[in-house]
């Protein structure tokens, strides 16, 4: 199930997942039912937690939060577009800046959560950053428990927002109510 992951990290490849590794299958079948909605409070809502990692480790770096607070606003329709793109790439920014590779894939791991705002199909890189920084922090040999874990709770927060994201009354900008 991980042989193209064990395949990169022997080729020393930044991104150890892409939409073609097999343990990612499940979870882009089921992103490709759902709404564009949907996609969008999975993200911000999955992206908690790489923030909460990055900022326990980088306190005074606020572009990644930034990120994630302009991008919601943006789906709301309380910020225009341009803010919010320019804030992902900050993010995206900070990880090319930082010689971290962990917190650099946590990084680009937010800033996709918040690019999925603008088309859904950002939402994948979420967990191929997210997961590869776990792999970074489990090693080779150890990150397959980690990451099986990881990839319930993106299955489970799916089924989650599918089942609850137009129950909640959120107002939204009129780009995401087509």
């Amino acid at each position: 199930m991980y042989t193209d992951v064990e395949n990169r990290i022997k080729k020393q490849n930044k991104i150890l997942f892409s939409r073609d590794s097999q343990c990612l299958q499940e979870l882009i079948s089921l992103m490709e039912k759902l709404n564009h909605r949907t996609l969008v409070m999975w993200a911000l809502d999955c992206a908690r937690a790489p923030l909460e990692q990055f900022e326990a480790k980088y306190p005074d770096e606020i572009r990644p939060r930034k990120c994630l607070e302009y991008c919601e606003a943006w789906a709301r329709g309380k910020v225009k577009m341009p803010i919010a793109k320019r804030a992902i790439l900050d993010a995206h920014s900070v990880a090319k800046m930082i010689y971290d590779d962990e917190y650099s894939a946590l990084c680009h791991a937010i800033g996709h959560a918040g690019a999925t705002v603008h088309v859904g199909t950002h939402a994948i890189g979420l967990p191929m950053y997210e997961l590869t920084a776990l792999v970074i922090k489990y090693g080779e040999h150890d990150f397959q428990k980690p990451v099986e874990e990881k990839l319930k709770f993106y299955i489970d927060r799916l089924l989650h927002w599918q089942e609850n994201t137009d129950k909640m009354g959120l107002e939204w900008a009129a780009f995401l109510t087509k």
